[in-house]
């Protein structure tokens, strides 16, 4: 079993530091857990918060010493986290575990010097001090989640969630992280490029969010479905339909149509026998060429390499 081993750098974030054993936790491969997530700190006991809450962790950072994945969440330790725990941080890395952060967390690996000459990102409000305060760091002030070899790093609060997924859809394929995103109840695919909400409007409580036609268009992704027939299901207009897609989705219309057709094809790759062919025919990517490029550009791997990776023997089907 995988085991990843999440370190609280006091004062902890306490929302980050749940965000591990939620999406993690959630995950089941074969009937089974297909993660172990242990919580730890330089002190086992209670950790300071940035808040009221109290929060107990029952581990030391010995349990580093096993762990396939380590991350460290939200801290208000920018610049002077505990060295138990960077020299823990810098064995982890260099015995090879991948290491990731949510949100500040990324200033302790920073600290740790795990972070430069690489791409990371961090909570938009605090972007500009990591780039000032480690100029060895290439900062991406406007993403979700950076991922650079074998570190990743991600901005605050849901955007941990983003990147968590991203780590279970690595590990263990789409159908794997779709289930957790629907136990979650949480968006399945928001790709680290996606811009950070910085200054968006929240999507309205009023009757008038897309969900529905959202949820029209996954009935339909076999078809070829323009912004014009989405807006007439939305009833507004191209314009309104582009604006409320960035509102609450974060990307386009038709980006997220792309984005969701190449999900049905990872999960119909991992689950089915079907001819890649009608695989691309059912997710509405057009043919097998069409296919094979944008599964290519997102996740590396051809159809025939990425069902080899992650298709399941049970509940194969046509």
């Amino acid at each position: 079993m995988h085991r990843i081993a999440v370190v609280a750098v006091p004062p902890v974030t306490a929302f980050d530091l749940s965000i591990p054993e939620l999406v993690f936790g959630a995950a089941e491969v074969a009937g089974g857990p297909a993660y172990e997530v242990l919580v730890c700190a330089p002190e086992p006991g209670p950790v300071e918060t940035m808040g009221s809450l109290r929060v107990v962790v029952p581990n030391g950072l010995d349990v580093l010493a096993g762990a396939d994945t380590v991350m460290v969440t939200g801290s208000g330790s920018r610049a002077d986290a505990d060295p138990r725990v960077l020299t823990a941080l810098r064995a982890a890395a260099g015995r090879g575990a991948r290491i990731a952060s949510i949100c500040t967390g990324a200033f302790v690996l920073a600290q740790a010097g795990l972070l430069d000459g690489r791409s990371a990102t961090t909570y938009w409000v605090q972007a500009g001090a990591l780039g000032h305060r480690f100029p060895a760091v290439r900062v991406l002030p406007d993403v979700l989640f950076v991922e650079d070899g074998p570190v990743l790093t991600s901005a605050g609060l849901t955007a941990g969630i983003d990147l968590c997924l991203h780590m279970v859809r690595a590990d263990h394929g789409a159908a794997v992280a779709n289930a957790v995103a629907r136990l979650t109840v949480v968006s399945a695919v928001r790709h680290g490029g996606q811009e950070q909400s910085v200054g968006r409007p929240v999507a309205a409580a009023d009757g008038s969010s897309l969900a529905e036609t959202r949820s029209w268009a996954l009935d339909r992704l076999d078809r070829p479905l323009s912004s014009a027939e989405l807006a007439a299901h939305a009833g507004v207009s191209v314009r309104t339909l582009h604006r409320r897609f960035l509102a609450e989705a974060g990307v386009s219309p038709l980006q997220w149509l792309l984005t969701q057709r190449i999900e049905r094809a990872r999960e119909l790759l991992e689950s089915t026998d079907l001819p890649v062919e009608q695989v691309a025919d059912r997710s509405g990517l057009g043919g097998a060429d069409s296919l094979r490029r944008h599964l290519v550009q997102r996740v590396g791997l051809t159809p025939r390499a990425y069902r080899a990776k992650f298709a399941r023997v049970a509940g194969r089907r046509s």
